[in-house]
């Protein structure tokens, strides 16, 4: 069932961002720390691009830990200023259209999801029994949560390069859902290029290409297979109302290609424009390094600055390898149990990665909501939604509050903002149980509706 007035509620977000970014003036949303992270600032991409303009690498200093190729895109535009405009407002410019093509691209997902969806129910004569009127797109939800969604909002106005590094992995996503091989590739190099985490994504991207999008556990088919031999359905029936997809390994041996072909691509690009002002060995240490040592304390929405301040320097190293592990150790579990939805996969790993990284980002939570809206009628029983709901309302208000007495008003200390980053971690820690929880329930209501 599709959305009423679906396309006058896009351009009405798209023109939300186009006013703040043209009449909001200087909202300070750059400064703030929810918002614009060391990783992800503009301020500092526009520091490191007057670096490498004065023959200097850009990589000086501890300023700009970004990517090049982002430093020769972005880095022209912080520089020029038109009719009194900030600098920065044509980069805004551009992440608009990058927030608008995500949105369309999480959508495109949404309709390929649904239209597994409802293959796999009626190969097990489920339709009329899951299908109601509550079913509804979930694509144009999913775009929809995104688009007005207000972290994506002074994410996109708030000069920080997030929605590039979103826009890169709803590429990956949408290209494994729609198995384009090249696509999915390219998506895969510039999500872990700009950012180390998206590498984890491997897993559900081969699950994607190789198993297509997502379907009931395997388990279920066999169960309807055992019950149609006992009703004596004949064996032409049987083939043409189940199909259980088999892995192809020759779209992920093709993906593997593309791999390797992007990846020379980019490390090539990127030797190519920083030479003479420094090279891939100072790329490296500056952006992979700079996020998994964790060297910059400056406040953010999670946990790890603070405790990394208040951690010896003794026990450092050792409890950098238990966070850094902590990722890794979620990925196979996981990968285990929900093998057959590869696509909710992406967004579990996605949510795990917002609330575990190094420097995280309002952006970040923007883009695993925005996927959570794929899977709207799986997950329609999912509970507390009530307290998630007013509890990212609440954090989102009291942390701009908190940090303001700490430091602006001294009538604070650190303790003031850390709790409402400990809060905001709990709470996606909530979410990410119950979602995976609900998934599994839905499942199992599939296996009974089999049975029955």
């Amino acid at each position: 069932m599709a959305i009423r007035y679906y396309w006058p509620m896009v351009a009405a977000a798209v023109g939300f961002r186009l006013v703040l970014v043209l009449f909001g003036g200087d909202l300070h949303l750059a400064s703030r720390p929810e918002v614009s992270t060391p990783l992800t600032s503009l301020r500092r991409l526009a520091e490191g691009y007057w670096l490498k303009q004065a023959s200097l690498s850009p990589y000086s200093g501890s300023m700009y830990h970004g990517s090049p190729l982002l430093l020769s895109v972005l880095g022209p535009l912080t520089s020029n200023r038109s009719g009194g405009k900030h600098a920065h407002v044509y980069c805004s410019l551009i992440f608009v259209a990058v927030d608008f093509l995500a949105a369309m691209l999480i959508r495109g997902t949404g309709r390929r999801l649904q239209m597994s969806r409802n293959r796999s129910l009626k190969s097990l004569d489920l339709t009329k029994s899951v299908n109601n009127s509550a079913n509804v797109s979930a694509g144009d939800i999913a775009s929809l949560i995104y688009l007005w969604n207000p972290w994506a909002i002074v994410t996109c106005v708030g000069s920080c390069t997030s929605p590039i590094e979103n826009l890169m992995v709803v590429i990956m996503i949408y290209g494994a859902c729609s198995r384009l091989a090249p696509l999915a590739a390219f998506g895969y190099v510039m999500a872990t290029h700009l950012s180390l985490y998206p590498a984890i994504l491997i897993v559900p991207v081969i699950l994607l290409l190789g198993y297509g999008p997502d379907a009931p556990p395997t388990k279920v088919f066999l169960v309807k297979s055992s019950s149609d031999s006992k009703s004596g359905m004949s064996e032409y029936d049987k083939r043409s109302s189940l199909k259980v997809q088999r892995f192809s390994w020759m779209t992920v041996l093709h993906f593997i290609f593309w791999l390797f072909i992007w990846s020379c691509y980019v490390l090539l690009l990127s030797s190519m424009i920083l030479k003479k002002v420094g090279g891939l060995s100072e790329m490296f240490e500056k952006t992979y390094g700079f996020i998994l040592t964790v060297k910059d304390l400056s406040p953010n929405i999670g946990v790890l600055w603070y405790f990394f301040a208040e951690v010896f320097d003794f026990f450092r190293t050792f409890f950098l390898i238990v966070f850094n592990m902590n990722i890794l150790f979620m990925v196979l579990p996981l990968a285990i149990r929900l093998k057959h939805r590869p696509c909710f996969l992406a967004f579990v790993y996605t949510a795990i990665v917002a609330m575990l990284k190094s420097y995280p980002s309002a952006g970040d939570s923007a883009l695993y909501l925005g996927l959570l809206g794929l899977f709207a009628n799986e997950l329609a029983e999912m509970q507390f939604t009530f307290l998630l709901f007013f509890g990212y309302i609440g954090v989102s208000l009291l942390s701009p509050v908190m940090h303001n007495l700490w430091i602006w008003r001294g009538t604070g200390n650190a303790n003031f903002y850390f709790a409402t980053g400990l809060a905001y971690t709990c709470l996606q820690t909530v979410l990410v149980v119950e979602s995976v929880g609900s998934m599994i329930k839905h499942d199992r209501k599939l296996r009974l509706l089999v049975t029955s």
